[in-house]
């Protein structure tokens, strides 16, 4: 149990499972029922630290802090609430930086987008996130709270988490997949309704397949590939790592992906205006993943300040799916939300950054 407590910085509860608990609290020479209480105040009530958790014994309590045991909840900094009722949280870590996560409701659900890094070193030309590098990688703890707070903020419990916020996912992927097996497992999301965004690392995609298989018993969440590109000289242009991940390459570990999984990977496909966004490139998109057991996820940019890179328009949006539909490609038009708050992920903590 020691090591439990060391993979998540020696102090977090939270990403522990009901077992790992009771387990523990037995070391502390505790009865099991004790692990049992501090995982539903944990996951069911949402306790934000040892002392709230009020059903057990004050010195028990006392005795956890003084060891510096602590639940490794988040602290929120800022918020802001769109006309169409996205939230975006910022949220405080233990060291002093902040991440982003949002939810996004609809009448029937609750999705929120979950960050896996502090930063992102990837440096997508069109992202804001990118724009001040890496700091580190998300603990569990740090990843599963922003579902929890997203709950919390909102009164609702979440339907579906997407890893689309800040960071590269494929780039912590111990963390990732022990993120997801809690968000599963103890607050009740099933992998399906749970989504990985990777814009591709190298040599990662099998091993992701693998590791899904041998720590989470299966690989039913959804592996969506940020493609943005047609062709391997625009996604160079847009994408700066692509030029060590040829797209062809990147395709095939996805065939690999999927004949380990058996699941269906969708394409992320975000429109630029005049760019990426003509006829002839949803030609050479549907060339490319042609026979591809797969799904486009099409996603009209969100402007950010100090880039030039431009919306589409309408018409030039339905007309690259129309396009797509005609080759026989199945294709979705992500929904654009809160954009009258700054959308786009990293948009929040840079300006929140500036401002200190």
């Amino acid at each position: 149990m020691i090591k439990l407590l060391e993979e998540v910085d020696q102090i977090a509860l939270l990403g522990l499972d009901a077992a790992d608990l009771e387990s523990w609290v037995k070391t502390e020479g505790q009865p099991a029922f004790r692990g049992r209480q501090l995982h539903q105040w944990i996951y069911e009530k949402g306790a934000k630290n040892i002392d709230s958790i009020t059903v057990l014994p004050k010195v028990l309590r006392f005795n956890f802090r003084s060891k510096g045991i602590e639940i490794g909840r988040l602290v929120e900094v800022a918020r802001t609430t769109s006309t169409d009722a996205t939230l975006k949280l910022l949220l405080r870590t233990n060291d002093g930086d902040n991440i982003e996560t949002v939810g996004i409701p609809t009448d029937n659900r609750l999705t929120v987008c979950v960050s896996s890094q502090i930063g992102c070193p990837m440096g997508c030309h069109f992202c804001a996130t990118g724009k001040g590098g890496l700091q580190r990688s998300l603990k569990v703890n740090e990843i599963v709270d922003q579902v929890i707070s997203i709950r919390e903020a909102m009164k609702r419990r979440p339907t579906h988490v997407v890893f689309m916020g800040m960071g590269e996912p494929l780039l912590n992927i111990d963390s990732v997949l022990k993120a997801i097996k809690c968000i599963n497992n103890d607050l009740g999301i099933g992998q399906r309704k749970i989504t990985l965004s990777t814009v591709g690392v190298p040599n990662t995609l099998p091993e992701l397949a693998e590791l899904a298989l041998e720590r989470l018993g299966r690989a039913q969440f959804t592996l969506a590939v940020s493609l943005h590109a047609p062709n391997q000289h625009l996604r160079e242009e847009l994408i700066p790592s692509a030029s060590s991940y040829p797209i062809d390459t990147l395709l095939n570990d996805c065939r690999k992906y999927l004949e380990i999984t058996n699941r269906r990977i969708s394409f992320e496909y975000i429109l630029l205006g005049n760019l990426n966004d003509k006829q002839e490139h949803a030609d050479q998109l549907a060339n490319l993943i042609r026979g591809f057991q797969s799904h486009v996820n099409l996603i009209a940019y969100n402007p950010i300040d100090g880039e030039a890179y431009q919306r589409p328009s309408k018409n030039r949006i339905h007309a690259f799916k129309r396009q797509l539909e005609i080759r026989g490609i199945a294709v979705s038009l992500r929904a654009s939300r809160g954009m009258d708050q700054d959308a786009a992920c990293g948009q929040l903590r840079r300006r929140y950054v500036d401002r200190k």
